[in-house]
């Protein structure tokens, strides 16, 4: 049975700030909740004026704080930006705090350009080939201490925080097998090597003591609304942040746009149409139907769910409408 999670991005939005992000992120976390999502995931983004979660584990505890009973974590940290210490340090401690409710999803990509990435007072030099290294130093840390261990992480160590390879190609498919790990991918952004991936993954899974069998969570941007067209208009404020993106004008979220797709140059529709293929986008029916459609396709174990809707209550309606429609019998064909 695939279960439902949360990927929140915390948009700051055109109009707002980090503050009303924030607050908004702890409200929606809130409603997941009391609606049944599994869990609620923050990633971690540098230098984007339109992302509030770049001090990850912070916003993580700020969510964690302020709910009972859904995990939170990260998906991911970027791990080519900190040493594996630091991480288990943080991530320990929001493990004592929280017992039981916290994840950690390591990426490898650095969230950032490469100035920003230097910024974050890294060595860049091997940063990224040295990511299967770090992420096996990292789990070590959560493992109990070795007599005579010199360096520990506390809090950490005896944690077991679980710990998720994030990817969008197929080097973390391949790094999540080796290691016996779960595997989060990055469908909702990066769909080219999804079924390479996920076949990669399942083929060359190794049990380990973290994993018996391949676990495959799937990222999936799902906007609900009450209706096709509703749902429609409030999807290309996603169409308008990938369309800035590529054209390096990195900004807010910014408000729906009626009929946005047919005020495109052709090269920017194609570009959206081919990232955001996998998207599900309409009201109850076509939601269903689209999710179900996805699941068949990827077999996934979990659905990681992103809504980049500007009006955060028709946010709080989208990820209600999936969970709703998500409860009911599949209609016999």
């Amino acid at each position: 049975m695939t279960t439902l999670s949360v990927l929140d991005l915390a948009p700051i939005l055109e109009g707002g700030d980090a503050s009303q992000s924030l607050a908004n992120s702890l409200d929606l976390a809130r409603h997941a909740e009391r609606l049944g999502y599994r869990r609620y995931w923050l990633a971690e983004h540098h230098n984007m004026p339109g992302i509030a979660s770049a001090a990850t584990a912070v916003v993580i505890g700020h969510i964690a704080g302020g709910t009972t009973s859904i995990r939170v974590g990260a998906g991911g940290v970027m791990l080519p930006n900190h040493a594996p210490l630091v991480i288990a340090e943080q991530f320990g401690t929001l493990a004592a705090l929280y017992p039981g409710r916290i994840d950690l999803g390591l990426g490898r990509a650095p969230g950032a350009d490469m100035a920003t990435a230097r910024a974050l007072r890294r060595n860049l030099d091997g940063g990224v080939d040295g990511f299967p290294h770090d992420v096996v130093e990292l789990i070590n840390y959560f493992a109990p201490a070795e007599p005579g261990q010199q360096i520990r992480a506390i809090p950490g160590e005896g944690q077991q925080v679980p710990v998720w390879i994030l990817g969008s190609s197929l080097y973390g498919a391949q790094l999540a097998a080796l290691l016996g790990l779960p595997y989060a991918f990055a469908s909702h952004f990066a769909p080219a090597d999804m079924d390479q991936a996920i076949q990669v993954y399942r083929t060359q899974f190794q049990p380990s003591q973290f994993l018996q069998k391949p676990y495959l969570m799937m990222g999936l941007n799902v906007c609900a609304a009450d209706t096709d067209a509703e749902a429609r208009e409030l999807f290309s404020s996603l169409e308008q942040a990938f369309v800035a993106m590529r054209a390096n004008r990195r900004g807010r979220l910014q408000p729906p746009e009626a009929n946005y797709r047919e005020t495109l140059e052709p090269m920017a529709r194609a570009m959206i149409d081919q990232t955001l293929s996998l998207a599900v986008v309409g009201g109850p029916q076509t939601v269903r139907a689209g999710v179900d459609a996805f699941i068949a396709r990827t077999g996934a174990d979990e659905l990681m769910v992103t809504a980049q809707i500007y009006d955060h209550a028709k946010r709080r309606r989208s990820y209600e409408i999936l969970a709703e429609v998500f409860a009911q019998e599949p209609v016999a064909s």
